[in-house]
């Protein structure tokens, strides 16, 4: 009787720290994306909202010219797009989804970034009606080198 009573409290106290877990992750704050663009461009402003609207939080700081950003944060010339952001110690370049920022955060993968090369039709911030052309979000390294990481229309 001892036996299983204190085989029940300890599977109670087992459920409770998972529970307590749980909680305290919900609680954490959405990290922060530190997003630099182009003070006129509106695609880079919808990615913005895009991204809160997926728990994100952002801080937004307007640039005239983005090439040093880039340059400065390791982006491929061929990966390149219109903004640049930075969250958690990644880089992301241009229309990323934020599903992929999401599994970004969650994998961890040994990359710098990921990027949505030019800017596709159908990518977050760049809807136009039902129309997506296919595109791929490359991951890419401290080196240059890029491989698919996801894509999207094909």
């Amino acid at each position: 009787m001892i036996g299983l009573m204190k085989k029940a409290l300890i599977t109670a106290a087992i459920a409770a720290v998972i529970s307590i877990g749980g909680i305290a992750a919900a609680q954490r704050p959405a990290p922060v994306v530190e997003v630099f663009k182009s003070p006129t461009c509106g695609c880079c402003a919808l990615w913005v909202k895009h991204m809160e609207a997926n728990g994100f939080r952002t801080r937004v700081t307007d640039v005239p010219d983005m090439t040093p950003v880039k340059t400065k944060l390791g982006v491929p010339a061929r990966a390149a797009s219109c903004h640049t952001a930075v969250v958690d110690g990644y880089v992301l370049e241009g229309h990323v989804p934020a599903a992929q920022v999401q599994r970004l955060l969650k994998e961890r993968p040994q990359v710098a970034g990921v990027a949505v090369p030019g800017m596709p039709i159908g990518s977050p911030g760049m809807e136009a009606g039902s129309t997506v052309q296919p595109y791929d979000v490359l991951s890419f390294d401290k080196q240059g080198q890029t491989r698919v990481f996801a894509s999207y229309g094909k």
